[in-house]
């Protein structure tokens, strides 16, 4: 079929017209793309060509309250390698390889590999900043050295579980990963381009980005008091042998974690080497046990507070057993300790007269009381980890549960529970939330750019109730079980603990978890301490074995932390067989003869006399000081009482 001249004109019309539009709509993108999209294209450009060689920024510092630096890092650069602009991958493998502590192949594999950045690793990895000097002394084409950090704690295991631990990409435990968005800082690079191959471009430059630095942080421990509390509990594994152990102190008014420590530990730069159960778990604040006679505490509490007992007119006879729902639950002492008032009860540890005390107050109020002091839920302390322990539920206590809860039996605790309950029951009433931060610092500029503020969560018992709680816990400790950590001039407070472990659903007749919880001074707490041991080899019992544990914390805290002796103090009373030595007032002796301090003086002390003469002129220690039993009283004699006692 013949096409017309007309025909053709018109199809050559409209396929230019086609190209025309199409090449309109072309050029009209292309322009657009130019014109309104060529930085942000560029710059996409610009990315992929980018290659970072990282600079990270410094880990902020951790310090105890006193400014005492417990974590810090030291240079600890990292060397790399840009395959792409190694030169010489034999020469570079051969002389890197001996340096590093690799083997050519090893180093060779590496800065051969089809890889933008490659790190040269194990050997090259953290390594001293001579080692680093001396790799960037060798000038290798293709080799850089990248600024990094290593973690350093001065201290070795000090605190470890306090302050966790740190991996490749931040904290891992502790503090160190409660507060790593705080610690860890931005991290800065150099930057250049290059091509597809990792060459270099021609003509294009570096820029750098400087890291930004972590907040520093100050933590509520203090150092010398962790110091004290690890000393004794290394002492204290020595001696008994147990299975684990722990160790808290608090201020008891504002929540503040005064030192926190357990055993078996671990240093946390070489947290590697150790069990993993060991870095993973913060007994004092995972671990859940029976409470056993601390929980008492809480008992005793809540019966004052509800006006069930009066301690001083009140009386129980304890038989050395009572019937509840068909279960025998015992005193302690076998036979029972008979008529007593209910505060020679508290003293006592008397399982059936805080039986009668739970009875009193009812499974309700009981249990409401065990709730208001934070029991059955976490603490909400500033370490990850916490468990929350396990409370009956109300539609499970019965009698028995009703007097098993009482007396510290039934119900699962943690350490931290523990600690702050009590604080709530001697500071007056008011339950805190327990922290370890106080605050966090600009490194550049000193400034604190924020404070923890103090959190009381909640009234639980009034104040007055609190004083009673204090009286009572402190004549535990001066005529109780207490005794072993009774303190002269200092009024502390406090209770035994003694809970058989539960083994297979089972109690074991054999294995117990003993406890002491004390604090001081009695009329104005400044620090509580709370000592738990797991199977003790020996003796098992809480004032045998923890309450001399909390004597020595305290003995060597109280002094450091200024606090100062009392003068009302209820005396301690001494039986046959205590453990702590009966302190006595050192007698006036100026002015008696020799024959009269021998003939007419009870004397518990031993003499050393000096000079001649018959008459004391002097004497040291001085009339009215406190000594053990035993000590050594040196006197000065003259033939005449005038006579200058400086000859």
């Amino acid at each position: 079929m013949k096409v017309s001249n007309v025909t053709v004109r018109r199809r050559l019309f409209a396929a230019l017209a086609v190209s025309v539009v199409a090449f309109s709509l072309l050029a009209g993108r292309l322009g657009y793309v130019q014109l309104w999209n060529g930085e942000q294209l560029a710059a996409k450009a610009e990315d992929s060509w980018r290659r970072e060689i990282p600079f990270a920024a410094k880990r902020g510092e951790i310090w105890d309250r006193n400014g005492v630096r417990l974590a810090y890092n030291i240079s600890s650069p990292t060397v790399m390698a840009i395959p792409a602009q190694v030169k010489n991958a034999d020469d570079t493998a051969a002389k890197l390889a001996p340096l590093l502590g690799m083997t050519e192949e090893q180093v060779h594999a590496l800065v051969t590999k089809k890889s933008m950045i490659v790190n040269i690793n194990p050997g090259g990895r953290k390594i001293t900043p001579e080692k680093a000097q001396q790799v960037k002394d060798l000038a290798l084409p293709g080799i850089v050295v990248a600024e990094d950090n290593k973690r350093y704690y001065p201290f070795g295991q000090l605190a470890s579980n306090v302050l966790g631990i740190v991996g490749l990409d931040g904290g891992l435990t502790g503090v160190e990963q409660k507060y790593d968005s705080q610690l860890k800082g931005i991290n800065g690079n150099v930057s250049f381009l290059s091509d597809a191959k990792g060459k270099v471009m021609p003509g294009s430059t570096d820029s750098y980005s400087q890291p930004h630095d972590g907040l520093d942080m100050e933590l509520t421990i203090d150092k010398q008091i962790q110091s004290i509390m690890e000393r004794e509990l290394d002492q204290a594994m020595v001696k008994f042998q147990a299975d684990d152990m722990i160790a808290i102190a608090m201020d008891p008014n504002n929540g503040e974690i005064l030192g926190m420590a357990s055993r078996p530990t671990f240093e946390p730069d070489k947290y590697r080497d150790a069990d993993p159960t060991v870095y993973n778990r913060n007994l004092p604040i995972w671990m859940t046990y029976e409470p056993g006679s601390t929980f008492k505490i809480i008992t005793l509490s809540a019966a004052l507070n509800e006006g069930k007992v009066d301690l001083q007119h009140d009386t129980f006879f304890d038989p050395g057993a009572v019937e509840i729902g068909g279960a025998r639950l015992r005193c302690w002492k076998k036979g029972g300790h008979g008529s007593q008032t209910f505060l020679e009860v508290v003293q006592n540890s008397c399982n059936p007269g805080f039986v009668a005390l739970g009875n009193r107050l009812g499974k309700e109020k009981l249990f409401d009381y065990i709730k208001a002091f934070g029991f059955g839920r976490k603490t909400g302390i500033d370490i990850g980890g916490e468990s929350t322990g396990i409370l009956f539920k109300m539609n499970q206590v019965g009698p028995v549960e009703l007097a098993t809860t009482a007396f510290g039996q039934g119900v699962s605790v943690t350490p931290i529970q523990q600690i702050t309950a009590v604080s709530a029951a001697i500071n007056g009433g008011t339950l805190y939330k327990p922290h370890v931060a106080k605050a966090f610092i600009n490194p550049e500029t000193g400034e604190t750019v924020e404070t923890v503020q103090p959190d009381a969560e909640r009234q639980v018992i009034t104040p007055e109730t609190s004083k009673k709680v204090r009286d009572a816990l402190e004549s535990v400790v001066a005529k109780g079980t207490g005794k072993n950590a009774f303190l002269d001039g200092y009024r502390v407070g406090g209770k035994t603990g003694t809970a058989q472990k539960v083994i297979n659903g089972r109690y074991s007749p054999n294995e117990h978890i003993v406890s002491f919880i004390g604090f001081a001074p009695a009329d104005d707490p400044k620090i509580v301490v709370y000592v738990a041991v797991d199977n003790p080899q020996g003796i098992q019992f809480g004032g045998v074995v923890a309450a001399p544990i909390v004597h020595n914390i305290l003995a060597d805290a109280l002094p450091y932390m200024g606090v100062q002796p009392r003068q009302n103090q209820i005396e301690r009373q001494y039986k046959y067989g205590d453990l702590a030595p009966k302190i006595v007032t050192v007698p006036n002796l100026v002015g008696k003869t020799v024959s009269d301090i021998y003939e007419d003086m009870n004397m518990t002390l031993n003499l050393s006399s000096a000079g001649s003469g018959d008459t004391v002129i002097r004497q040291a220690p001085a009339a009215g000081t406190r000594v053990e039993q035993g000590s050594t009283v040196r006197i000065y004699l003259a033939k005449d009482p005038d006579e200058d006692s400086s000859n």
